[in-house]
């Protein structure tokens, strides 16, 4: 039997992946620091064999590698503005040197490190691809960016390590954009800057497809895929399609960005000195700043994938999931159906 240890399972991807490998016939084994959080309770639930540990830890990613014949690195230290510069580096850099060390220890067959598309920053060229320059603009693009190379140098040695860049991923069980659904649903979003900045998001379980094959297909050892739907789009057609995904108005207001960025780092530089994640910080103001556009065509060259799950639809699924956890409020059209 194929057995896969998962790090960062009790995210949203990471979990959404450990799920489908089970569905797979695999034997999946997730690395997680708390064994007694709800998120650890629905892996176990899952048949999801379940280990303790911290990926920054070389010990327990050794303990965890033991009779896997995959691993997929998925943890990642991501929206925090509080930690400090060499935690990232700890969790998205370190992490993979532990992996890829207990990875040839134990004679594991693959390897799949997941960087990020935002190694590329700020791209000039539209749509980006995987041969793009890299243009890391924050604390987690640059350790990610290190995570990266130290799996591309592994990969020089002969290491069987395939390497993919997501880009913005969302779906059912994501919360990152429910407070963009809910400044819509209320009318309470603004956009600032132009809106025309291009942004991609690529469904998640297109996202799991192109993890899986990354891991599975022959032709992936080696080599670093872009995984990505079909098109991207930009911040004001997200919005609007959201907006009607919702069916409210979309909204037409928008203010100028350098106010917010000035606003972003005051917060940071007051809250961070006392350990406080900042409410807004410079990071998540890049929504605004900049543009995300990348090809999938050499993951569907070499490795087959093919995205199914259009933006609308999976806007609409994700709106949907919202209503189901109480996290959304029904959309007006199911509350006449209601009255």
């Amino acid at each position: 039997m194929k057995r896969a240890l998962v790090t960062g399972g009790t995210g949203f991807t990471g979990g959404h992946l450990a799920r489908t490998l089970v569905q797979r016939g695999y034997a999946v084994r997730a690395l997680v620091r708390d064994t007694q959080s709800k998120p650890a309770g629905a892996l176990s639930a899952a048949g999801i064999e379940i280990v303790q540990g911290d990926v920054g830890n070389a010990a327990d990613i050794d303990k965890a590698v033991v009779g896997c014949s995959h691993v997929f690195h998925i943890a990642a230290v991501y929206r925090t503005a509080n930690h400090p510069d060499s935690y990232y580096h700890k969790v998205n850099a370190d992490s993979v040197t532990h992996i890829l060390n207990a990875a040839s220890k134990h004679d594991v067959q693959r390897i799949v490190h997941c960087s990020t598309c935002g190694v590329h920053g700020d791209v000039r060229e539209i749509p980006a691809n995987e041969e793009t320059p890299f243009n890391p603009g924050d604390i987690y693009q640059l350790s990610k960016l290190e995570g990266e190379r130290r799996a591309q140098a592994a990969i020089d040695d002969g290491a069987p390590v395939s390497i993919v860049r997501p880009t913005g991923i969302f779906g059912p069980g994501d919360l990152r954009f429910l407070k963009l659904f809910r400044a819509i649903q209320s009318g309470a979003f603004w956009m600032f800057g132009s809106g025309d900045i291009a942004y991609h998001m690529t469904y998640i379980d297109d996202m799991i497809e192109g993890i899986v094959l990354a891991g599975e297909h022959p032709g992936a050892i080696g080599e670093t895929f872009l995984i990505a739907s079909d098109d991207y789009t930009t911040l004001n057609e997200l919005v609007r399609l959201t907006a009607v995904t919702l069916g409210v108005r979309p909204p037409s207001g928008k203010l100028p960005i350098a106010p917010l960025l000035a606003a972003a780092t005051v917060c940071e530089f007051l809250c961070r000195p006392i350990g406080i994640d900042p409410p807004l910080h410079r990071r998540r103001c890049e929504f605004f700043t900049k543009a995300r556009a990348f090809s999938n065509a050499k993951a569907k060259r070499l490795l087959g994938f093919e995205p199914k799950v259009a933006l609308a639809d999976g806007l609409e699924r994700t709106a949907q999931w919202y209503r189901d956890e109480g996290l959304l409020a029904p959309s007006k059209a199911a509350l006449k159906e209601a009255v």
